[in-house]
């Protein structure tokens, strides 16, 4: 795991007219760590990451990818130049088969090693079945699968539990944690599981109302004060 951040944005902000959803926001990812953004409801964690991704143009501040300001880059070039998302729905093509959908971002993106992917999620059972033949949580897995396809140095992660069960969703954390470590991803994970958050990942950034309330190792955001008031309560 390098010290040194490969995802750095600095002072990220979005408004909508008058409405601030994201205000002067920082975060710095290196390879192989997992950093978790949680908050209630509205906090801005959604906003966020379509600032990072590039789908909403910034109203203030940079985003730099490996050193270079992509704060203007389009999301198609920032996928292929090693940044990749998922979102909180799937988007699997039903009527595809697994294998296919698989094969086809590998061969896009030049993966080399697309096997180790699909042994990580445990994949291989249902290589052959078209995606409406498989379970909602192995959709999520597919389409978890497809963004880390490419090696990416930087993987955005909305929601990659939604609509899972509780051991489904935990099932997905540890997959997603060891397949960041294994290839040295720096990945950004928004997550509402906040005791899977707090269990995998290195870091935790707490946003609320669109501002960084509190930020750092995960038993230190769990223990602070004006989290728990906010937003942890009795999770904490």
């Amino acid at each position: 795991m390098s010290g040194a951040p490969v995802l750095e944005a600095s002072g990220v902000t979005l408004r909508y007219g008058a409405v601030v959803a994201v205000d002067d926001v920082d975060i710095a990812v290196a390879p192989g760590v997992l950093h978790g953004v949680i908050g209630p409801n509205g906090a801005g964690k959604s906003s966020f990451m379509d600032a990072l991704s590039g789908r909403r143009r910034l109203s203030a501040g940079t985003v730099m990818l490996g050193g270079e300001d992509i704060t203007r880059r389009k999301v198609a070039w920032r996928r292929t130049h090693g940044m990749a998302r998922s979102f909180q729905k799937t988007s699997v093509f039903n009527s595809m088969s697994v294998r296919t959908q698989l094969e086809m971002v590998a061969r896009r993106n030049r993966e080399e090693d697309l096997d180790s992917i699909v042994h990580a999620f445990a994949l291989e059972p249902y290589l052959d079945q078209p995606c409406s033949a498989i379970s909602y949580g192995l959709q999520r897995s597919v389409d978890i699968a497809m963004a880390l396809i490419g090696k990416p140095h930087v993987v955005l992660l909305d929601e990659p539990g939604a609509g899972l069960s509780q051991e489904e969703s935990v099932r997905m954390l540890d997959h997603i944690r060891a397949l960041c470590s294994e290839r040295d991803v720096a990945a950004v994970l928004v997550e509402h599981d906040v005791d899977g958050v707090f269990r995998v990942c290195d870091e935790v950034t707490v946003l609320s109302l669109g501002t960084v309330l509190a930020c750092g190792k995960p038993a230190d955001v769990r223990a602070n004060p004006a989290v728990i008031e906010a937003y942890l309560g009795s999770q904490a």
